[in-house]
């Protein structure tokens, strides 16, 4: 809190924030303002909706915090900057941005709102440093008064993916992020200009593309398909490396990589998987000679914005809010943010100094080092909300089945309205 208190103007707030901080950190079963509140003693969510809503503070502010945050005790050299997005299923079609489009978290077309992320992964650890909500162009840059209702600035227009992302990447090098490489899916690997962006900014970039990418070998002419140089690839020029540390060891696939272009340090990387056979490709520059090993381990480091996501939806509360506001969505992503790279910041602080060798497993009387679950978990203990009275309990078992009785209601006058055509 010591971080972010100075970009509250009131103690209310101030205190709402440090409040609702704890309450990510809790083991409340659901973290949006009705758990928060109780959790932190309140008596009705009006002090967390305010502070997601109406109170003044400038989340954009507190975002830079929580990237010098990550920087201060996750820096270290050869540093990546990660972009990906993740999907929040929700109901209806007032939550600012929400429409049915593809989100991996679910895996097919759903309802949802998606957030275009930015990650920073060093050996000390990993954590999420920017947010941005995407807008989806058909339903809602041509419709003022719904983009009105959703709080939705004037100033923000429909853009790929891409482009939020690399406004992000732009923020972070400004700020000076030491991130000598960028990594990120397909959706920011076949963006051109996204690419020439980083290349302009003298930052290497191991991004993945499909396996249809056209590329030029051996200074030819015409474009040949990523997926056609693999086939003709005898089998020397395949180098098996670990892509990282796994959850059952290190990630061991083929890999080999391919000069492309008129570039002397741009490169076509193809990974094998072992087992399937599965191809996947990416598209290499770097300001400077590396060597294959280095690619392969940015290539792998991408994983780290999943193990982020997966982090903060289930330790501090990511995907829990109820929210339809545009400011609500970055205030609450920022603050469980705040929360997520504080329990990384702690975990890189605890971590064993002494060196230890990739590749071998500590003895089994040893124990691994702190996670942020576990530390998450020996947390709750020390700032853990006094016993609860049953007064207490009752009292908010009463406030929610009342304003579930008034939904309740207001569903079915609706449902009787829309049968009778009234």
């Amino acid at each position: 809190m010591a971080r972010i208190a100075g970009r509250f103007g009131r103690v209310e707030p101030r205190a709402s924030a440090r409040a609702c901080l704890l309450g990510l950190l809790s083991q409340a079963e659901r973290k949006n303002c009705w758990q928060l509140a109780e959790q932190a003693g309140h008596i009705r969510p009006g002090p967390m909706q305010r502070l997601l809503r109406y109170a003044r503070w400038d989340a954009d502010a507190v975002r830079d915090d929580v990237r010098t945050y990550a920087v201060d005790h996750l820096g270290s050299n050869g540093g990546v900057l990660i972009v990906d997005g993740t999907g929040f299923v929700k109901k209806g079609r007032a939550s600012a941005g929400v429409q049915r489009q593809y989100t991996g978290t679910a895996g097919r077309i759903e309802n949802s709102q998606v957030g275009v992320f930015l990650a920073y992964a060093t050996s000390r650890g990993r954590a999420l440093i920017d947010r941005r909500l995407y807008l989806p162009g058909q339903s809602w840059c041509s419709d003022p008064e719904r983009r009105r209702a959703a709080g939705i600035p004037e100033t923000v227009q429909f853009a790929t993916k891409p482009r939020p992302a690399w406004e992000m990447i732009a923020a972070a090098l400004d700020a000076v992020v030491q991130a000598p490489w960028v990594t990120g899916d397909e959706a920011y690997g076949q963006d051109p200009q996204l690419r020439a962006a980083l290349e302009t900014r003298g930052t290497g970039y191991v991004l993945a593309v499909a396996c249809s990418t056209r590329v030029r070998i051996n200074q030819g002419r015409t474009p040949v398909r990523a997926d056609t140089v693999a086939d003709r690839l005898p089998a020397t020029a395949w180098q098996r490396h670990s892509a990282g540390p796994g959850a059952k060891g290190p990630r061991y696939y083929d890999w080999a990589w391919i000069h492309i272009g008129t570039d002397n340090h741009r490169h076509l990387l193809v990974r094998r998987n072992r087992t399937s056979g599965e191809l996947a490709f990416y598209l290499c520059w770097s300001p400077t000679s590396v060597s294959l090993a280095e690619l392969v381990r940015v290539a792998g480091v991408r994983w780290s914005v999943e193990e982020c996501f997966q982090a903060a939806k289930s330790q501090v509360g990511l995907d829990h809010y109820q929210v339809r506001h545009w400011t609500s969505w970055h205030r609450h992503i920022t603050l469980a943010m705040l929360a997520l790279v504080f329990l990384a910041a702690v975990a890189a602080d605890a971590a064993p100094k002494r060196p230890t060798h990739p590749h071998r497993p500590a003895r089994s009387s040893e124990p691994i080092p702190l996670t942020v679950p576990e530390i998450r978990h020996l947390l709750t203990t020390v700032l853990g909300p006094p016993a609860v009275t049953a007064a207490r309990m009752l009292h908010w078992s009463i406030w929610r089945r009342r304003h579930q009785a008034t939904a309740r209601l207001s569903h079915y006058r609706r449902r009787a309205a829309d049968e009778t055509g009234g």
